[in-house]
């Protein structure tokens, strides 16, 4: 069982399309949603989720008006989070059907798990993605041709890259201590975060 950690701010529209596909996976995953002073309806629109239909969400709320930012939500919800195993999830984001499986298949004490990222070509090509267009917007979002995409073959099996979304031990991400408050609200707080994984061994 993986918590989903997922900042949002303003994001209701991405944020309703993460949780449907995060729902659709097999497992029975927690979905911890950090509400980062949204005015965008998010709060009411996680209020009656979590109340009505889904004991598996459950949602942290800055009240505000100023915001915590990225940083700081990702380290509230990870130290909130009830599982063993954490998932650093964008709220813009949207998962493969098989997310979970790959994850749990690879992830162990001591590691770190970034799944592959399929991007459409606002930004230019990498190892760590793979550049196909689904649409933009979640109103252009293609979820159905999503959910049947065969990526590509990658090199050995794997992308090469360190990004989110990411998966760990939660005790591994809690033993150095959480992101760097430096890089608060955001900026290179994933550059950061694996730079000192990778000095901490």
């Amino acid at each position: 069982m993986i918590t989903f950690v997922i900042p949002s701010r303003n994001n209701l529209s991405f944020l309703k399309l993460a949780y449907k596909s995060i729902k659709k996976l097999k497992g029975n995953h927690h979905i911890l949603v950090l509400d980062d002073a949204s005015v965008d309806g998010t709060g009411d629109w996680l209020s009656f989720m979590a109340d009505n239909h889904d004991n598996n969400l459950h949602v942290y709320t800055n009240p505000g008006p100023d915001r915590i930012g990225i940083v700081g939500m990702f380290d509230k919800g990870i130290e909130m989070a009830k599982t063993d195993i954490i998932c650093a999830f964008h709220a813009d984001m949207v998962a493969y059907p098989n997310l979970d499986r790959e994850l749990l298949k690879h992830v162990k004490k001591g590691t770190v798990v970034s799944a592959t990222r399929v991007e459409p070509p606002l930004h230019p090509p990498g190892p760590e993605k793979i550049v196909e267009d689904f649409g933009v917007t979640p109103e252009e979002f293609d979820y159905k041709k999503w959910c049947k995409y065969v990526p590509p073959p990658l090199a050995n099996g794997l992308s090469e890259g360190i990004f989110a979304p990411w998966c760990m031990y939660k005790e591994d991400f809690l033993a150095i201590g959480g992101h760097d408050k430096l890089f608060a609200p955001q900026s290179r707080e994933d550059s950061d975060l694996f730079n000192r994984f990778h000095l901490a061994g």
